[in-house]
């Protein structure tokens, strides 16, 4: 089977629970924390291995304790690790505060994230079918990622999290576009506050970019595709237990199903079946 390329973050995750996110200034009490493998990458890597498609992670970690931690994250999930590099600046880290109703808010610092390289090794490109972005590597990896894959004929998915300006020559690499509502405002689509305003930012994105998926949480998603096509569906319903890591494990497995040859409103709604099973902790 054809392989998904993820180029993107890893990050050691603290995970702290408490009743509540703490406003400014506040110090808020929390119940337990506990570690967690994270990054926008290296969660979508592995959501990719568990949809049953060949994975394939680029990144680095740092030569510190938390680098082993991430790598066997990869590996226990069934992700190629071969091109995580170790560097000598510290592995990136996450703090995220998860509250009673499942909602978090965190912060990232990205260390060996910065310093991602495209290798020269050939095989690194061995039955890649699609490569995977998103943004919490620098625009200047992303980019040379994304032209090596054009050259090889490879589309790319960008999922621009966290939002951010993108240039012309790197937006011009993008085939598939995956924002949320916060996401897509930001790009320069309208507030999203339902299915139809969702269309509506789709739409507008896909003035730059051949296909949008603007995801809009419990309310669902709608998307635009290359051939002027549209859709809307609404989300499954489900009683939520943490959407930590939601948004990851959608584009894993909308990621597996372009690959299974899934006609693409297929594959989203296979993919928001995921996160809805992975939000109501399945």
């Amino acid at each position: 089977m054809p392989a998904v390329l993820i180029a993107g973050s890893l990050h050691y995750d603290i995970m702290v629970e408490a009743d509540h996110l703490p406003r400014r200034d506040e110090t808020a009490v929390g119940s337990r924390w506990y570690p967690k493998f994270g990054g926008k990458g290296g969660n979508q890597a592995v959501a990719v291995a568990k949809a049953g498609v060949p994975s394939r992670m680029l990144g680095a970690v740092g030569a510190d304790d938390f680098g082993p931690f991430l790598r066997a994250g990869l590996t226990t999930a069934g992700v190629d690790d071969r091109f995580v590099a170790t560097v000598s600046t510290g592995s990136g880290m996450s703090v995220a505060i998860m509250d009673g109703a499942g909602d978090y808010a965190a912060t990232i610092v990205s260390g060996a994230n910065l310093m991602v390289q495209v290798p020269q090794d050939p095989a690194l490109w061995d039955d890649i079918a699609l490569v995977v972005l998103q943004n919490e590597m620098p625009e200047p990896a992303n980019r040379a990622v994304a032209q090596a894959a054009r050259a090889r004929g490879i589309p790319v998915l960008l999922n621009a999290a966290p939002a951010r300006t993108l240039s012309p020559d790197f937006a011009a690499l993008v085939d598939i576009l995956v924002v949320n509502a916060v996401e897509a405002e930001m790009m320069g689509g309208p507030h999203v506050c339902c299915l139809s305003s969702a269309a509506e930012a789709a739409e507008a994105l896909a003035k730059d970019f051949e296909t949008v998926v603007v995801t809009a949480g419990g309310q669902g998603l709608a998307a635009w595709t290359a051939q002027d096509h549209s859709f809307a569906f609404a989300a499954e319903k489900v009683k939520v237990v943490s959407t930590h890591g939601a948004g990851d494990a959608f584009i894993g497995a909308l990621a597996a199903e372009v690959i299974r040859g899934a006609e693409f409103e297929a594959a989203c709604r296979a993919a928001s079946k995921a996160a809805a099973k992975h939000v109501s902790g399945g």
